[in-house]
């Protein structure tokens, strides 16, 4: 296999990470113009349009938007329906995830100034939100559970999912998820019409405030068309993974740990820094000796082909370097002392600690959020949260003195912008 093969001390090395960063999320004119068509005649016909996009997409039959959602009797016997492992498991993780989330809870706060002037935030959850989920051949009950919960603890009211079923199939381990993380409605509406009906809402399906969850490059086109009208919780790109080893970890962990992400298409990007090159070439050996015994061989050697790497990095400073030029999704540190490391990190958007933290564990129970920020926007977002869910306000209240000595203030800042009105109106509250 032909993995890129990079050190940083090569003097065209900066040139080479551009290349192989390079991403260009843009929906070409094709895909904008089908997205602009759809979300438009959702916003003006609703339910009669997605109905028709429905059928048309997703090769259904249906005639109403009643036979396009689920109950909750449904979801609940979706989860008394499975296996008593499976159950078990999707319970734990969700269990996690919330014990988690629950630690980001946000509680509004005030305070007093020695003149009686009060401050403060005021917290608010959102009153809807809508979460997309992929369907198909595809199950992500995973993804049920990390996009919903956050919005439960955060006290959200009504959490409304979407998610396409094609030929009609019902994904039984997506809808339990979907009972287990509190979902008030489900749904069987995908693609682009899916997040149009849930901004601009129809007769059936209820508008929302934000919009969050994964998607197709449709799906990510009409979440980028409808912010504005709703929120969005990103517009995401391909998986990413950056793994940092010191040469000690068995290099079969560290391939598996590649593939993790390579497998999830070909556009998913693998990349392994190291300061051993010996241990950079017992993992090449890895990765060719592991492949053949992988379902998705084909779409992981593409991957690795085109967007892959193994760096070889000149010391521990120069690896954090690298870190934070790339900012990943996903950063695993299987080194000795991975605490010892954490100061000089400031870009990635989960960091995994230690050998035997594999990044699969976060995608499906360690309990942090696996919706992450992805194409270097580590450097400016974080994971979702609770906080996502939840709006600030702020708190001001003055007291009489309070407001004629901040009416002083006002006053000469407002007339230096020649806002008149604005500087009389903290004039009048000025005691002679």
């Amino acid at each position: 296999m032909n993995i890129r093969r990079l050190a940083s001390s090569q003097s065209d090395f900066a040139d080479q990470m551009d290349q192989l960063l390079a991403w260009e999320a843009v929906s070409d004119a094709s895909v904008q113009g089908t997205v602009t068509e759809i979300v438009n005649r959702v916003r003006t016909e609703g339910d009669s349009a997605v109905i028709e996009y429905t059928n048309r997409f997703d090769r259904m039959s249906v005639e109403s938007m009643a036979e396009l959602e689920l109950n909750q009797a449904q979801l609940q016997e979706a989860l008394d329906g499975l296996d008593e492992d499976t159950r078990s498991a999707l319970l734990a993780a969700s269990e996690r995830v919330r014990a988690y989330h629950d630690r980001q809870k946000q509680d509004s706060w005030q305070y007093q100034e020695s003149d009686g002037t009060v401050l403060g935030q005021k917290v608010t959850p959102m009153d809807r939100v809508g979460i997309y989920v992929p369907g198909g051949k595809a199950a992500y009950p995973s993804s049920v559970l990390m996009n919903a919960i956050p919005a439960h603890v955060a006290g959200v009211d009504e959490i409304i999912m979407v998610v396409p079923t094609p030929d009609g199939e019902l994904n039984q381990l997506v809808l339990a998820a979907a009972a287990a993380a509190g979902v008030s409605r489900v749904f069987t509406v995908g693609g682009a019409q899916a997040v149009a009906a849930l901004a601009y809402g129809t007769a059936t399906v209820p508008k929302v405030d934000k919009i969050v969850g994964p998607g197709n490059i449709y799906v990510a086109t009409a979440k980028r068309m409808v912010f504005g009208a709703v929120g969005i919780d990103m517009i995401a790109g391909p998986s990413e993974i950056l793994v940092v080893c010191d040469g000690q970890t068995d290099p079969d962990w560290i391939a598996m740990d590649l593939f993790s992400q390579a497998e999830h298409d070909e556009d998913a990007q693998s990349i392994l820094v190291s300061m051993d090159a010996e241990f950079l070439d017992r993992v090449q050996a890895s990765i060719e000796r592991l492949l053949p015994t992988m379902e998705r061989q084909e779409i992981i050697r593409t991957s690795l082909e085109d967007r892959g790497a193994l760096i070889l990095a000149q010391d521990q400073k120069d690896a954090v370097e690298i870190i934070n030029r790339i900012a990943p999704e996903h950063l695993e540190l299987s080194v000795e002392d991975p605490q010892a490391w954490l100061p000089e990190i400031r870009h990635a958007g989960a960091i995994f600690m230690g050998r035997y933290t594999a990044e699969a564990l976060g995608d499906y129970c360690a309990g942090p959020n696996h919706v992450l920020p992805t194409s270097g926007t580590a450097r400016f977002s974080s994971p979702l949260g609770v906080y996502d869910f939840q709006k600030r306000s702020s708190l001001i209240m003055c007291s009489a003195d309070g407001a004629s000595e901040l009416g002083k203030v006002a006053s000469v800042l407002a007339r230096g912008e020649f806002l008149t009105a604005h500087a009389r109106s903290a004039e009048y509250r000025i005691k002679n």
